[in-house]
C-alpha cells in the first residue's frame, strides 16, 4: 500500500511539473508572439508617418519637452506640436498652467513659411527631415527624427535669433489624422 501511495504521490509530482514547464513554454510563445505583433503594428506607423513626411502634411504630436539644459516637462499631446502643411508650419508649445499665454491656451503659437525642406534617409533606416520656419512670431530651424520602424520622433527647435533650443518628443500622424488643438497665433 505505502508503495502504491508512493508511486501515485511520484507520478502526481511529475505531471505537476511537466504541466508547469508546458505552461511557461505557452506564456513564452505568448509573449514572443506579442513582440512580433507589436514589431509589425510598429513598421505600419513608421510607413504611415514616412508618408505622410513625405506628401508634407504631418503634426508631431509632443508628449514631453526638454528644455535647453535637459530639464524635462511632460504635457498634453494635442496642444504641443509641430505641423507642417505644404509650405506652411505651425509650432505650439502650452504647458498645463492656470495662466494663459499668448496664445490662450497657456504657451505661445507661431506661424510660418516653410524654406530650405530636406529629407534623407541614413543606411540603417532612420529619416531625417530639416527645415527653417520664418513668420513673425518665429525664425527657427526645425529637426526631425524618425527612427527605423517606430512612429516615436523627436525633433528640435533652434531658434536663429537666441539659444533658448527645444527638444519635442512624440508620435507623428498625418495632418488628417491627428488630433490638435490650435491656440491663437501670434
Amino acid at each position: 500500500m505505502k508503495r502504491v501511495l508512493m508511486m501515485l504521490m511520484m507520478l502526481t509530482t511529475c505531471l505537476t511539473i511537466v504541466e508547469a514547464q508546458s505552461a511557461k513554454e505557452e506564456r513564452a510563445k505568448l509573449r514572443e508572439e506579442r513582440r512580433q505583433e507589436q514589431a509589425r503594428l510598429d513598421s505600419l506607423f513608421y510607413l504611415q508617418s514616412v508618408k505622410a513626411i513625405e506628401e508634407k502634411s504631418f503634426v508631431l504630436e509632443a508628449d514631453r519637452v526638454i528644455f535647453k539644459r535637459g530639464q524635462t516637462a511632460y504635457v498634453s499631446s494635442n496642444t504641443n506640436f509641430v505641423a507642417l502643411d505644404g509650405d506652411k508650419a505651425t509650432v505650439q508649445i502650452a504647458f498645463n498652467i492656470p495662466v494663459s499665454g499668448p496664445n490662450g491656451i497657456g504657451g505661445i503659437t507661431v506661424d510660418g513659411t516653410v524654406s530650405g525642406y530636406e529629407q534623407k534617409t541614413d543606411k540603417k533606416g532612420n529619416l531625417y527631415v530639416n527645415f527653417n520656419v520664418s513668420g513673425v512670431g518665429i525664425s527657427a530651424r526645425v529637426d526631425i527624427t524618425l527612427p527605423r520602424n517606430s512612429q516615436n520622433a523627436s525633433v528640435t527647435i533652434l531658434p536663429n535669433f537666441n539659444s533658448n533650443r527645444l527638444t519635442l518628443d512624440g508620435h507623428i500622424l498625418p495632418l488628417h489624422l491627428s488630433n490638435i488643438y490650435k491656440g491663437t497665433a501670434l
